[in-house]
């Protein structure tokens, strides 16, 4: 199980998390998404076929980019 840690700068509010979690969610291979409106930063476990690049690729489609 991998985990990684996206800082997303325009969580504003639940419904952003609630949206974040949810996409992320659907990815095969993503067992837990734990998004935080104070810390703006979102947690993700996950192993294969889920990768990093695939989550980032997520999170920018659903107009989240994490911060580089």
């Amino acid at each position: 199980m991998k985990t990684a840690t996206f800082s997303i700068p325009n969580i504003s509010c639940k419904h952003c998390t609630h949206t974040i979690t949810m996409e992320l969610s659907d990815i095969p291979g993503v067992s837990k998404v734990d998004a935080d409106v104070q810390t703006r930063l979102v947690i993700v476990e996950f192993q294969e076929p889920a990768t990093e690049q695939v989550l980032k690729d997520t999170l920018i489609g659903i107009n989240y980019p994490p911060a580089e």
